[in-house]
């Protein structure tokens, strides 16, 4: 049986959110509602909220997503907006989840303690129940894991609460996103006629998501993270005329240092390790993987290792460009300087041919050395185009066929570390095809600069590589890179799975910025220069 809660009835007292800067922790702002808007006022605020939360407040659309780890508040803080829209609004309140038995499996629980921070003097809580009546709003708990289509039969709702959203399964997911709806109406299609006066208006319905997502490819992930990535990795926010979609993490809120939470955190930055820390506290993916081609860590030690390591940007200055004509992937391009990654981009608003033109514009106005692209699938069809832009310019145009054999087959593999594959096996004894040469080459720079950056042993820096905290697709990089598992090979070569694989096999769309950084490990010969390699690594005291 569901769960109601109703509000009892008592004074009316007008609600005044303030909001707080994590940073300084003082008070920032000051709202109320006029016109059932918030509007900025000089009242003295009664209830506060991080600062990161205003637009949620402010600009308020039909799909909210609060995503983050542990001590983010983002839980708290969605149970005081919900309780502030009853009270204040009369909006009731739908709290779903994907498991729930019991009322002790809902937000219960956190709405009760909410409705005494906010100090509603109106309420009146019980074991299963709060109560406010002064305006008839009410709540009601739901679970959808064994029956997410009961959900289709509730009406008048406009808030919807979705807790820990990274459960959701695809069935659930696709049953309630469009389930916030009217009332129904009868007659012929143009003519409906209302069947009551409480009817919920689709502009006024919110649904707001709560989740720490484990997977960039969990349902929950690829509907509402996936897509905004870039722009959320940019700025820690997206915002549509449908979506607003807020990364919050314990930096974000400003009561965290009376959480009692630091002490565990520091512990738990020391001992676990870097990929599920993140995801614990920072809102990351969990992207290890087993047998997956990069550990999270070794990423992260790539990430401004030159910096780190002193290193001084030298060599050959690439663009590669993926044009991903399948579906809907994205198109990629990236920026290479030697071994420092400057930039890694994805679009989704281009066709192929825009996209190759939009890569061939950068790789002009970059004045790179060496443009090269993927020719699988409609790629090759591009090779005009590439011919005509480039003609009578500095830059070498090359193309990537993944499946082609290797190069060098008779040259020398040498290992890392990073793989079990013997020393001294020549190229074309190691590796499946190109595709796998090049990733396999970037595997051992990531693991060999690791090691630089953790554990100070000392390379050739020409085999390290630094990837810039400034790529616009930072951490689609990192997760595509370290959820991409190494494919079985009866031979014993190394070898990725294909792109149409992971499609397949593993439901997930192409990985294109791991594509472009991996061409860019292909050797199509250095500019010569003399290079004094100490001058390219500056030791220090707590590196070399």
């Amino acid at each position: 049986m569901e769960d109601v809660i109703s509000f009892a009835s008592g004074k009316f007292t007008e609600t005044v959110v303030g909001f707080v800067s994590a940073e300084t922790k003082e008070l920032t702002s000051t709202y109320h509602l006029v016109d059932k808007k918030w509007t900025p006022t000089i009242k003295e605020a009664t209830v506060f909220f991080a600062e990161i939360l205003k637009p949620m407040f402010l600009n308020p659309k039909r799909f909210i997503i609060l995503i983050g780890g542990r001590g983010s508040g983002k839980t708290v803080a969605k149970g005081g907006h919900g309780l502030i829209n009853m009270h204040d609004l009369g909006r009731n309140l739908m709290c779903i989840r994907e498991f729930q038995s019991s009322i002790a499996d809902s937000v219960h629980a956190v709405l009760s303690a909410e409705v005494n921070r906010l100090e509603f003097d109106n309420s009146d809580i019980t074991e299963r129940t709060v109560k406010f009546t002064h305006n008839n709003s009410m709540a009601r708990f739901q679970g959808l894991s064994r029956n997410p289509e009961s959900v289709k039969s509730v009406f008048g709702f406009l808030d919807w609460w979705v807790e820990e959203a990274q459960f959701l399964s695809e069935k659930s997911l696709r049953v309630l996103t469009p389930t916030a709806r009217k009332k129904p109406k009868k007659g012929l299609p143009g003519k409906l006629k209302e069947i009551d006066s409480d009817e919920v208006n689709m502009d006024d319905v919110q649904m707001v998501f709560c989740a720490n997502p484990a997977s960039s490819e969990d349902p929950f992930s690829q509907r509402f993270i996936t897509p905004f990535q870039t722009e959320l990795d940019q700025n820690g926010i997206y915002e549509d005329d449908m979506h607003l979609i807020i990364k919050m993490n314990w930096s974000d809120n400003p009561w965290f240092d009376d959480s009692g939470l630091e002490d565990e955190r520091l512990f738990d930055l020391k001992n676990l390790p870097r990929s599920t820390y993140d995801w614990v506290w920072e809102g990351g993916f969990n992207d290890d993987i087993e047998n997956g081609l990069i550990k999270p860590e070794w990423f992260d030690a790539c990430i401004d290792a030159h910096k780190k390591l002193g290193m001084k940007e030298h060599g050959v200055k690439k663009v590669v460009h993926d044009p991903s004509d399948l579906g809907n992937d994205p198109k990629a391009t990236l920026i290479r300087s030697g071994n420092i990654i400057t930039n890694v981009i994805q679009r989704t608003d281009l066709d192929v041919n825009e996209g190759s033109d939009w890569a061939l514009g950068l790789a002009i106005n970059e004045n790179a050395d060496q443009y090269e692209w993927d020719v699988g699938g409609l790629g090759l069809t591009l090779k005009r185009d590439v011919n005509s832009s480039l003609e009578n310019k500095k830059v070498t145009a090359h193309q990537f066929n993944g499946a082609s054999s290797v190069d060098y087959p008779d040259a020398v593999y040498e290992s890392s570390g990073a793989s079990n594959i013997v020393k001294q096996a020549t190229w074309g004894n190691v590796c499946k095809n190109l595709r796998a040469q090049c990733y396999l080459k970037l595997r051992d720079r990531v693991y060999r600069t690791y090691l630089a950056v953790e554990a100070n042993v000392m390379t050739d820096p020409d085999n390290l590589i630094s990837i810039s905290s400034d790529c616009e697709s930072l951490k689609t990089l990192r997760a595509e890179l370290c959820r991409m598992p190494i494919k079985p090979n009866s031979a014993g070569l190394f070898e990725l799975y294909s792109k149409k694989e992971m499609r397949e096999k593993f439901k997930v769309r192409s990985p294109n910025c791991a594509d472009v950084l991996m061409m860019s490990e292909r050797n199509h010969g250095s500019i010569a220069q003399e290079v004094d390699i100490q001058s390219l690594i500056m030791p220090t005291s707590n590196h070399w």
